[in-house]
Order: C-alpha cells, then structure tokens, then sequence
C-alpha cells in the first residue's frame, strides 16, 4: 500500500512536515504528482524546482521531480540556494510558469516541505488543501508524455538583478555605500554561496559567518527572530564596530538587522525604515504592514506621507494582498519583506538587504539613528496556546460579541486587533496550529500588564485561559 500524505502536513502557507515521519520520499513523489495535475489544469507546461541545504532535501527533490515528470510537467532544475532565488527563476525565466521550493525554513533541522508558485501567485489556503487532497486520492493517469528535465544556472544573473537594488536607484547610491562596513549571518543556511557572491560584488566592507551550507546547523538554528540566534551577529556587530548586521533565515526569505548599538529590527521596524526610503520616490505610496505589526509604524508611514494599510498574516497572504490592493512595499513582523518597488513583489531577505544599504547611503544616517525615529513602545512577543480546534472560531466570535457591546475599537482584518488607550492586543487564530494567538503593545509596561490582563479576563470568560 503507498504511503499519501497525510492531510496534516497541507498548512495555510506551504507543506511542511517531518522528514521520514509525515514526511517521506514517497509523499513527495504523490504531492509532484498532485501539483502536476493542479498546474496542468491551469494551462501551466514547466516548473522550476529549488531546494535548500537540509539533509533531506536532495532525495525530496528528486521524489517530487519524478512526481512531476510523471505528471507530464516539464522540470528546470534550479538546485540548492534560497526560496527568492527559486522565485525570481519563476518570474523571469521564459519558459517557466510555477515554481516549487524545498525547504523547512527556520524549522527545526529534521523538518522540511513544499513552497508553490503557480504564476507568480504563491498558493495558499484551499488550493494548498486541494494540492492535498490530489496528493491523497489521485490515481494513476494514464497515457500521459513524461515530462522532461533540464538543469538551469540562475544564481549568477539573480546576484546581478540583487545588486540593481543600489544601483537602480538614485545616482551615485554606489559611491555613498563604499565607506559602510556591515555583518551578515547565514546561519549555514541555503542563502551561503549567493551572499557570498552578493558579498564580493557590494560597496564597502563585509563580513560574513556561516556562509557554508550546512544542515545540521552547527553554530545556531537559522531562525533570527529569536533573540538567542543573533548572538554571534550581535558579538561581530560589536567586535569589529560595524554600522550594522544582517541576519538570514534558513531559506533567506526573512531578515532580521542588528544596528550598530547591538539593538534587533525586527520586520515590523525595518519597514518603517524601507517606507522612508520608498516614499521619497512615490509619495501617498500604498504600504502594507501585517496585523501583528506595531502601530508605530502604521503611524510612521502616515506621518511620512504614505497611506498604510493592515493585511493577514502570512508570507502568501500579503503578496497576495499587494496584488489585489497594488501596495509597493509590506512587511511582516517575522521578517519577510516584499518590494514591489522596482522589484517582483515576493519575500526576499537579499534584497530588502540591499535596499536597506540604499537607503542607509542615501539618507548618509546611521541604522541606529534611523530606529529612534520611531517611538519606544513595550510588546510581548507572540503568545501562542492551544485551544480544541472546535472552540477555535466560536471563542473569537464570542469575544467580539463582548467587544462590541462595549464599543470597543475593533479591527477584524485578521482577528480581533482593539485599540485602546496606551496601546492595543491582538487575538487571532492561527493558520497552521490548534492554537490562538496573542500580542499586546503598550507605551510602558504598567500599560502592557493592564492590556495583557484584559486579553487573559476576555479568554477566561469564554472558558480559556493562556497558559
């Protein structure tokens, strides 16, 4: 009997399971097989497939491009480097309409999984449970032509379109950046060989770790949105007296930079920082934060004459909300950045990078002095707990029956975001757990205890508590 994947491992945003667990070989070849058949009913012939550096992904590559073969799609193989580069290689190769990156991302090492592009649209939501359902329940299609596969170079040509962030932008841009000295972190993740290229070819000093692709990830996990991963960024930052540092995620879709005083910018922060760079150029320009975002930077894109607005979380929800509402630049939280300003739109830690260098040249400010443009404000991190799934949607709806009889100031883009004086809280539920979600932001902390307490009285009324 094969072994279909289980439906468990088809989330809101991509595949993502355990290798060797909910994970396998044979699971891939059926969701090649799955997307092949979604992608030709589209009308769509070839796709190119990259992967990242984990130990898994070499033998998940070559079961899901059996898959896909099988399926009568023909194959560009990208081969090992970041999910932008995967992306960029869907956008502009000629021949190619959908794309498939293999990558756990900032999970933990033995995971790993699927991102899907069909068109330049990442898919999301019900077509990623189709791709699911197809992968449990397709049967063997007779009669089709297999599919062919050629071998496609690309990350020369995707550092040379990277380097057009400096160069494309103002005269001289260049010249401003040569006395810059900056760190990066790769964290042995699947964005090592193209900083490094990246690296050689950029104004000023660089100075790069963990630029050797490793997927036992041997000096931190690749997630820098936790704070203990930046230690060896923040330590180089510090050492050798850098303007500033960058960090990667695994499959380099995230960055997070550390200024020269050692403080973390987070994604919500840095598109404050991009937003003042982007605005000069087009002013009353449309930017798209995340409901998990600060509201300093909703406000800093006003003051800076922009108009801001609030999306859903999650990297495939937001590009797809710029497509619909033509924003030029968003930003997430949790460090995906997208340009659409002079770039594709998709989530590209290299090349937000890049314009950030742009934008630290232009102004002649350091990055430090550009974070205390904005406000000082006190948040918890994301509050994360599980709930049944069945009370998931019923302890949302109830709290914001209470909300409104209190006239509270409700946003319900994603959840319920309440703006309250001094601050404001987010409940939400999460895409890919059984769980709710929670963040509070206040001017101090006697505020943020007193928000937090409110968030946890609204969770006990409806029989939950945070834990």
């Amino acid at each position: 009997m094969s072994m279909r994947p289980p439906a468990s491992i088809f989330r809101e945003y991509d595949i993502r399971g355990t290798y060797n667990g909910n994970l396998t070989d044979e699971g891939a070849y059926w969701i090649g097989r799955a997307i092949a058949h979604a992608f030709r009913e589209g009308g769509g012939r070839c796709m190119a497939v990259g992967r990242d550096g984990r130990l898994s992904s070499p033998a998940l590559e070559a079961a899901l491009v059996n898959g896909l073969t099988a399926g009568s799609v023909d194959v560009a193989l990208v081969g090992l480097g970041p999910s932008p580069m995967l992306y960029y290689a869907e956008a502009v190769l000629e021949q190619v309409q959908g794309g498939v990156q293999i990558t756990g991302s900032h999970n933990p090492a033995d995971d790993n999984g699927f991102k899907i592009v069909f068109g330049g649209r990442a898919l999301f939501g019900d077509e990623i449970r189709r791709i699911g359902v197809l992968a449990r329940e397709l049967g063997i299609e007779s009669g089709l032509p297999r599919g062919m596969v050629q071998r496609i170079e690309v990350q020369r040509a995707y550092v040379e379109r990277l380097l057009e962030g400096l160069t494309g932008g103002m005269d001289g841009l260049a010249e401003k950046a040569a006395g810059l000295r900056i760190g990066w972190d790769a964290g042995n993740g699947a964005g090592g060989p193209v900083l490094e290229a990246l690296a050689a070819r950029l104004p000023g000093e660089h100075v790069l770790l963990f630029t050797e692709v490793d997927g036992h990830f041997p000096h931190h996990h690749p997630d820098p949105t936790d704070e203990v991963n930046l230690a060896d960024l923040r330590n180089l930052v510090a050492a050798r007296q850098l303007d500033f540092g960058v960090a990667l995620d695994g499959d380099a879709d995230r960055i997070v930079v550390v200024d020269g005083q050692g403080r973390s910018i987070l994604g919500d922060q840095l598109l404050a920082i991009l937003a003042a760079d982007v605005l000069l150029d087009h002013p009353n320009a449309l930017i798209l934060a995340d409901v998990k975002a600060s509201q300093t930077v909703f406000d800093r894109i006003t003051a800076l004459g922009g108009r801001a607005a609030m999306g859903a979380a999650g990297h495939s929800l937001i590009k797809s909300t710029m497509k619909q509402n033509g924003a030029i630049l968003a930003g997430e939280t949790s460090g995906h950045i997208f340009h659409a300003d002079r770039y594709y739109g998709f989530d590209d830690a290299f090349y937000a990078a890049v314009r950030l260098i742009a934008a630290v040249a232009r102004a002649a400010r350091p990055v430090a002095a550009m974070l205390d443009d904005l406000p000082v404000m006190v948040a918890t991190p994301e509050l994360r707990f599980a709930v049944d799934p069945a009370r998931k949607a019923p302890v949302l709806a109830e709290v914001a029956a209470r909300l409104a009889t209190q006239g509270a100031r409700v946003d319900t883009t994603d959840g319920l975001r309440v703006a309250c004086e001094g601050g404001w809280w987010l409940l939400r539920a999460s895409n890919t757990q059984d769980m709710l979600t929670a963040r509070v932001e206040a001017a101090d902390a006697a505020r943020l205890a007193q928000l937090l307490a409110d968030v946890d009285a609204q969770l006990a009324r409806s029989g939950v508590a945070r834990g």
